[in-house]
């Protein structure tokens, strides 16, 4: 009974201590600069020396306005694309479990028993009987001892497969957050240009009303008259555009909220909005290493290499347990008797002698590596293309708030003193209404610009992966 004991526990002892196949795995170079783009569209990199990497900032600490931190705790607790996310990182962990423990021999306990009735020309005694057998038994039942590492490969493929599905979460997380900002900041722009609409209609009826006293005075043609008319139904046309398109941005935010957000957190305009802040890639571009979804890539990059070596193993002798220790007995209240003690060892190996197979399935996997390096070397090229077009719009979007603000000045100015021309008799209305039409074209753009810059902070801060939760260092326990 004891050495039976001793076998099984050595048994167990090299399966856990068992090496893999695997080739070793090195982190491929990246295949992006070191640096980050330079040039007059990047602005100056003097700034960033001793900047605060993404990974350092959590999410309170980056958006710095209140009511739209309330809109991401909603969205981070209600919204059901983050949920199917977290439920799958689950179900990955679970396929984990499962095949680590494939490790582990399974024990069954079986009882049984049976009744047969053996005729005489079979019978040892020349005489018909009837047998009886009644048994119990603790087994193991075909349990693979893994002496070339085949089941912990396949075992490190899953944990990889689970490790990338979790990072894949914090990337639908941090694609989450930057969504719900930007939403939260077009609905913010697109209520500002409602008012400036109701503020232009109210300016232009009260223009139009002057127009139409001055008509009837008969100190202003019908022509001024109709095309004072045009800048107040243009703005009125407005109203109801900006109308629709707040309310398709609130059903956006709601929608990635999971629920409703309450009126009194959504944003009145981006004045009212406190800017999140500015923050800036560092030096190296191996930032962007710490990005969830390369992370993932290289997760999957990692579980290649442990199924090559799975592959190699099956060239391998696969070496497998099946042993039981019990009783027996012809009687039933006998089964438990001294003596009725049984025991069964019957260890087996089975080398493969030709098995095309297993050759093609060498090579799958070592393509499947190739595909995999490439995917992994692609998604490094994207995020570094991504955050250079991000660093693009941040080294210029000053300098084009700055003129475009000029240009909302300078275009105000010429309608005040066209009007005042108009009104003093020395121009037609058509000065006025180029003027307005400008002014308003300006004061757009001048909100888009403003939108944009900080959407682009926004973008910035999710493109070098921030946003998600801290990467885990452990084997997923």
């Amino acid at each position: 009974m004891n050495k039976k004991v001793f076998l099984l526990m050595g048994g167990i002892a090299v399966c856990a201590t068992g090496c893999t196949m695997a080739p070793k795995y090195t982190r491929p170079s990246a295949p992006i600069p070191a640096e980050w783009p330079s040039g007059a569209a990047y602005g100056q990199s003097d700034s960033i020396t001793h900047a605060t990497l993404p990974p350092d900032m959590n999410l309170l600490e980056f958006f710095t306005d209140e009511k739209l931190q309330q809109v991401i705790k909603l969205a981070l607790t209600n919204n059901r694309d983050l949920r199917l996310a977290a439920l799958n990182v689950k179900r990955a962990r679970a396929i984990y479990g499962i095949q680590r423990n494939e490790l582990l021999p399974t024990v069954d306990a079986v009882g049984g028993g049976s009744k047969q009735r053996v005729p005489a020309d079979l019978s040892s005694s020349e005489k018909p009987m009837t047998k009886e057998q009644y048994s119990a038994n603790l087994g193991i039942a075909a349990w693979e001892i893994d002496f070339f590492g085949r089941i912990r490969s396949l075992k490190n493929r899953a944990l990889d497969e689970y490790l990338a599905t979790n990072e894949a979460r914090r990337s639908a997380q941090i694609a989450l957050v930057s969504e719900v900002a930007r939403v939260y900041l077009t609905l913010a722009a697109d209520q500002e240009n409602l008012q400036l609409a109701q503020s232009t209609f109210e300016t232009q009826q009260a223009v139009y009303d002057l127009v139409q006293k001055r008509f009837d005075a008969g100190l202003a043609t019908r022509l001024d008259l109709r095309r004072s008319q045009i800048p107040m139904d243009a703005a009125r046309r407005d109203i109801a555009r900006y109308r629709q398109m707040v309310a398709q941005d609130q059903n956006a935010l709601y929608l990635l909220a999971g629920s409703p957000a309450p009126k009194e957190i959504l944003p009145v305009n981006l004045s009212s909005i406190t800017p999140s802040k500015e923050i800036s890639p560092g030096l190296s571009s191996e930032t962007l290493l710490n990005r969830p979804d390369i992370m993932a890539a290289e997760y999957r990059l990692k579980g290649a290499y442990a199924f090559i070596g799975a592959a190699r193993a099956a060239f391998f002798p696969r070496i497998s347990l099946t042993s039981s220790i019990g009783t027996a007995s012809s009687e039933l209240s006998g089964l438990f008797d001294s003596g009725s003690d049984t025991w069964n060892f019957a260890p087996q190996a089975v080398m493969p002698i030709f098995d095309a197979r297993t050759w093609a399935a060498l090579r799958v996997s070592k393509v499947d590596r190739e595909i995999v390096l490439t995917q992994y070397e692609k998604t490094i090229q994207t995020a570094f293309r991504e955050v250079a077009d991000v660093l693009a719009v941040q080294g210029t979007i000053d300098h084009q708030v700055s003129a475009q603000q000029s240009v909302v000045d300078a275009v105000e100015e010429t309608y005040r003193l066209s009007g005042r021309r108009y009104t003093n008799g020395i121009d037609s209305y058509l000065g006025v209404l180029d003027a307005q039409r400008s002014l308003f074209a300006a004061q757009q753009g001048l909100i888009s610009l403003r939108l944009a810059k900080y959407a682009n902070n926004v973008r910035l801060y999710a493109v070098l992966g921030g946003g998600g939760d801290q990467p885990r260092t452990s084997d997923g326990e």
